[in-house]
């Protein structure tokens, strides 16, 4: 526990660890209802990042959650080979320079899942238009 705790307030993990705290403090507030989920959407367009399609707070929290596991796993695995303070702090700006780029793939994957399809992008017929007929054919006599 005490290594998940050095790891989760260390550098570059912390700078993942407070926006990740805030964005868990601002779903809580979602679940009681204290809180919109498109609250950010009129500010931020995420169309010019691939991320549109789903709202603000959730593209933000999805990138969050995967930078701060990326950096996480990645300080955890490094830590051994990582041990004096110059090689720690270009493997800490290795680790800063490759979570948020990893995270922003991840995001991008699983917004993509998460849209709504459009008319002009599904091939999917409405189930009212798409009614079977029923004709009876009969043979003349």
């Amino acid at each position: 526990m005490r290594t998940f705790l050095e790891a989760a307030t260390g550098f570059p993990t912390f700078l993942f660890t407070v926006p990740l705290l805030a964005s868990l403090g601002f779903w809580l507030l979602v679940a009681v209802g204290a809180a919109d989920p498109r609250t950010f959407d009129g500010d931020v367009d995420l169309g010019a990042l691939g991320l549109g399609g789903v709202p603000v707070a959730a593209a933000f929290s999805l990138w969050t959650g995967f930078a701060w596991a990326v950096s996480l796993g990645a300080v955890a695995a490094l830590e051994p080979l990582a041990s004096s303070g110059p090689s720690r702090a270009l493997t800490g700006l290795a680790v800063l320079a490759t979570a948020s780029p990893t995270a922003w793939c991840a995001t991008w994957a699983v917004t993509r899942l998460l849209r709504r399809p459009r008319p002009h992008e599904s091939d999917h017929v409405l189930l009212q238009d798409a009614a079977p007929e029923f004709r009876t054919h009969r043979r003349a006599a």
